[in-house]
């Protein structure tokens, strides 16, 4: 009986200790409510001072954006009477990461964690009326829109996002006269910065960009990335949606080359699935074959390749047949330079200008060691042992295209369908060297090549 009143006693002394040391915080102080006793009343990082959040027991010290944040000296720090800190005033700080600091007072302590925000002023986007969006030149502070020119000018309301915690002036959503070039100032604390917007209205455009979503931003990063270099560097150009030109609410009639760049992540692959994918598209065939047997020309890049059929313009109605590609988030990092081959085309209009490779005449390199790279690529197999086409001879026949560039296996990676009596011209380049947006940035050499390229196409189709 004792040894049972023994073994009782013991459990519950042990349950007891239990439940106490469940009952304390990380922190040591939990239900005692010390946090006052335990506290940094100030701090100062170089002189700019440290906003306090008690509730969450962190600081943000605010610095300009580019300021050198890895030897930061505490010029101020005042904390609960009675207790000590694991730093004091003159120690100098890394801010790079944030760092904690631990204020003691007697047998219990709290961690605070102090971190630097850098003051950012930027507008990230601008759109007008909600639907043209500007395209923004960062380095030169400046910003273009273009919108038809049934619009009212004296009248437009832009739609600005800009840098968390800062404030602009004019103010986002207020109705603004575009009549003359707007500057809007962002600014954030230590930061401010000025952009000049200027609004075009383009009654007729010379070039449009085409995709399936209603408005430009709606665009993946690939696809708007091409955008935003035609919309900087064709004069009088547009981005116009499939929807826009079945309905007919934009005005082709002076338009000389409309260019479709189609990224899709993992690939498009056939005729059903590129109709499956881009129904838009498919829906705007008619107009864009009213505008095709007009003398209207294109340029398709990447899965837009497909698009041909549609329009009529194949002979054997076929699409390439050799189709891949990858994930714009994993894409590959390649090792050295891409290219694809030019041999017996090399005085082409597209290829003129490039830079190229010491030594190597028939090769086009189109990007930079480190590039990301999905290596989305549209192609023609060529070749008897599967794909349809034996060889170039029968390619030619059956498509009615003419072959320009060719990948590492010999395979038909950019052609063109010439013009021919009333119609226009249709230049197709579906190389997976052919890439305008890398998720790692990377000094740019042969990746230029895109952008000069895309001009060539440009000159070559506006040049009927």
């Amino acid at each position: 009986m004792v040894i049972m009143k023994t073994k009782i006693i013991t459990f519950f002394v042990a349950l007891i200790a239990l439940l106490a040391l469940g009952s304390c915080s990380s922190d040591n102080v939990s239900d005692l409510q010390l946090d006052g006793h335990c506290s940094v009343e100030n701090i100062k990082l170089d002189d700019y001072q440290g906003i306090v959040d008690k509730s969450s027991r962190t600081i943000t010290v605010r610095v300009p954006e580019t300021y050198d944040v890895t030897n930061m000296t505490v010029s101020k720090l005042s904390i609960s009477q009675g207790a000590i800190s694991n730093i004091k005033e003159g120690d100098k700080l890394n801010m790079i990461a944030p760092q904690v600091i631990r204020i003691k007072n007697g047998d219990v302590y709290l961690d605070w964690t102090v971190k630097v925000m850098r003051d950012e002023a930027k507008i990230t986007s601008f759109k007008i009326n909600g639907i043209y969006n500007g395209v923004i030149d960062e380095a030169n502070k400046t910003i273009s829109v273009y919108v038809p020119n049934s619009l009212n000018l004296h009248s437009l309301t832009p739609s600005i996002t800009f840098s968390a915690n800062a404030s602009i002036s004019p103010e986002s959503g207020v109705a603004t006269d575009f009549t003359n070039p707007v500057v809007y100032t962002v600014t954030n604390n230590t930061a401010t910065a000025s952009y000049t917007v200027t609004v075009t209205a383009i009654g007729k455009p010379k070039a449009v960009f085409v995709g399936l979503p209603a408005t430009m931003n709606e665009l993946n990063i690939e696809e708007l990335t091409a955008c935003k270099w035609m919309l900087q560097n064709i004069p009088n150009s547009l981005y116009v949606s499939f929807s826009d030109i079945k309905n007919g609410t934009i005005d082709l009639s002076e338009c000389k080359v409309i260019w479709w760049h189609y990224h899709k992540d993992g690939g498009v692959d056939g005729k059903e699935a590129f109709e499956r994918a881009a129904p838009e598209a498919v829906n705007a065939a008619v107009a864009l074959r009213d505008y095709y047997n007009n003398g209207g020309s294109f340029l398709f890049t990447r899965y837009a390749t497909n698009m041909p059929a549609e329009l009529g313009a194949v002979a054997n109605n076929a699409t390439p047949n050799n189709c891949w590609g990858g994930k714009e988030a994993d894409a590959e990092k390649v090792n050295s330079p891409w290219s694809f081959f030019i041999q017996g085309h090399t005085n082409h209009p597209l290829f003129q200008g490039l830079i190229m490779k010491t030594g190597e005449p028939n090769a086009v390199y189109t990007c930079d060691a480190g590039y990301r790279i999905t290596n989305s690529t549209a192609q023609w197999h060529i070749g008897a042992d599967w794909g349809g086409y034996a060889d170039y001879n029968k390619w030619r026949t059956e498509t009615g295209a003419q072959d320009i560039a060719y990948g590492g296996d010999g395979a038909i990676v950019a052609w063109e369908f010439p013009a021919t009596g009333s119609k226009g011209k249709i230049l197709c380049i579906g190389s997976g060297c052919y890439d305008w947006y890398s998720i790692d940035e990377v000094p740019s050499h042969y990746h230029d090549n895109i952008g000069k390229m895309t001009m060539n196409a440009f000159n070559y189709l506006m040049n009927n």
